[in-house]
């Protein structure tokens, strides 16, 4: 039977059972994705990182929660990253990823990782559909957004107090019946940090996603501009946390979002398939 190594780690965090845990499955060829699949729901983490190395020495990266194959995912890039400098032997100044949404970086910076993602622009929403979302979001998360936006595959509810965001009790049902959205991200300005946010996320088979760079590639964005800064300290707020130290950075191809981080090892093995 064959056997894969698998590589487990905590993202965005320094410490052990801290931030956002992610598992790393390099692989010489792809497996069937219906394999890919049953193994990120055997590991039941928000994600499960798969690689495969190509000719020139870049690498062809997805991911997948335990339901579905995403498009972006910044924990388990970090995670991946991580894997190859600690685990693999990668020396090089920068490991460059193939994915869905384009050519994705991770650089080591001292101690800490930092990844290069696109920025996700946040679109306003016509007011008939702006209304009804406004309801059915005050009911799903009980407190009444101050503003809403659309980005890739989720809304951003922006409220006005960190402590809206700390204490929040979303109605994970009734979050399912969100039409056309994997999730929602919530966000206020923060008293300690630039910005703290939330991010649930039950279509894609995780109540509450810990830590979540994609999310950032949208809260980054609106955050710069509303503080009229271009770095910015973030905190996901979620029971277990994460930090990352974000930048937004102009590019002549669409802006950049950097998010730098810290990752905690946890386990290495071996699965059976």
């Amino acid at each position: 039977m064959p056997l894969l190594p698998i590589y487990q780690v905590d993202a965005f965090t320094r410490k052990r059972f801290g931030g956002n845990p992610a598992a790393v499955v390099p692989l010489d060829n792809w497996l069937p994705d219906e394999t890919m699949q049953a193994i990120a729901a055997e590991n039941n983490l928000a994600e499960t990182a798969y690689f495969v190395r190509r000719a020139d020495g870049s690498y062809d990266l997805r991911w997948f929660t335990p339901e579905l194959e995403i498009p972006l995912c910044g924990h388990a890039t970090l995670a991946s990253g991580y894997v190859l400098y600690e685990y693999l032997g990668f020396t090089g100044d920068t490991i460059r990823f193939h994915s869905k949404s384009g050519e994705l970086t991770v650089q080591k910076i001292g101690d800490k990782l930092a990844l290069n993602f696109p920025a996700r622009p946040l679109h306003t929403l016509p007011p008939e559909q702006h209304h009804a979302l406004h309801t059915q979001l005050t009911t799903t998360l009980g407190k009444p957004p101050a503003e809403i936006f659309h980005s890739v595959n989720n809304y951003l509810a922006v409220y006005n107090s960190e402590d809206d965001i700390r204490t929040m009790k979303p109605d994970f049902m009734r979050l399912n019946d969100l039409p056309d959205v994997i999730g929602v991200i919530v966000t206020a300005k923060g008293a300690d940090y630039d910005c703290v946010s939330r991010y649930f996320c039950p279509n894609a088979g995780i109540p509450e996603d810990p830590v979540t760079g994609s999310a950032h590639c949208s809260i980054v964005p609106y955050w710069a501009e509303k503080l009229g800064k271009t770095s910015l300290r973030a905190y996901q707020a979620s029971a277990r946390g994460g930090e990352l130290e974000c930048e937004l950075r102009q590019s002549a191809d669409g802006n950049r979002v950097i998010m730098a981080g810290f990752v905690a090892p946890y386990l290495k093995g071996t699965i059976e398939v």
